[in-house]
C-alpha cells in the first residue's frame, strides 16, 4: 500500500483554523498534525520549519482574501456600482475569524503588520478604482472607499441592535447610501 502524504494545502488550512481559534501561538506543528490525524514528520516534507508555514499561510490568506475576491467581483460584466454591491453580497460568506486574528497579531508583530498594511492598501486601491468610476472628486472617492472598507471589516466587531431592522437590512441601507448619486 502506498504511503499517502497529507497535502500541503491541508497543513495551511489547519494553520489558518488554528490562528483563527487561538492566534499565532496556536499554530504548532504537533497540534496541527494531531488535528489532521497524521504524524508531524509529514509537515517537514512540505515546510522547512514553522516560520515557513506561517509565511505561506499568510500568502494563501492574502491570495484568497484579496486576489480571489477581486477576481470574483471583476468577473461580473456589470458596472462599478453593481461590483461594489456584489462585494458586499459576498462578504457574509467570508470567514472573517482569520482576518480578525491576523489584525490582532499585527499589533504585536511588525512583519505581520506590514503585510496587513499591504493588504489594506491593495483593497483600498481597488475600491478607489471602483468609486472613481462614478464619484466626483478625489475626496468623494476616498471617503466612500474608506467607509466601504470600514463597513466590510468593522461590521464584524459591532453587535448593536438596529431597532426594528435586521443587521442585513441596515448593512444594505448603508451600502445603498454609499452607492447613491449624491451625498448632499
Amino acid at each position: 500500500m502506498a504511503n499517502v502524504r497529507t497535502p500541503r494545502g491541508a497543513w495551511i488550512d489547519a494553520a489558518l483554523q488554528a490562528v483563527a481559534a487561538g492566534g499565532p501561538e496556536a499554530v504548532r506543528i504537533e497540534a496541527l498534525a494531531a488535528s489532521l490525524g497524521v504524524s508531524k514528520g509529514g509537515f517537514y516534507w512540505h515546510f522547512s520549519d514553522r516560520q515557513a508555514l506561517l509565511e505561506e499561510m499568510l500568502d494563501c490568506w492574502e491570495k484568497a482574501m484579496v486576489d480571489d475576491v477581486i477576481a470574483r467581483v471583476e468577473n461580473h460584466p456589470v458596472g462599478p456600482r453593481a461590483k461594489v454591491q456584489h462585494l458586499f453580497d459576498l462578504a457574509p460568506s467570508a470567514d472573517f475569524a482569520v482576518e480578525l486574528a491576523l489584525r490582532d497579531w499585527s499589533r504585536r508583530d511588525k512583519e505581520v503588520g506590514g503585510r496587513l498594511r499591504r493588504v489594506d492598501n491593495r483593497r483600498m486601491d481597488w475600491l478607489r478604482s471602483l468609486f472613481a468610476q462614478f464619484c466626483d472628486g478625489e475626496n468623494d472617492v476616498e471617503a466612500r472607499s474608506l467607509l466601504a472598507y470600514s463597513l466590510l471589516i468593522g461590521s464584524y466587531f459591532i453587535v448593536a441592535l438596529h431597532g426594528d431592522k435586521s443587521r442585513s437590512q441596515m448593512l444594505q441601507l448603508a451600502v445603498d447610501r454609499l452607492l447613491s448619486e449624491s451625498w448632499s
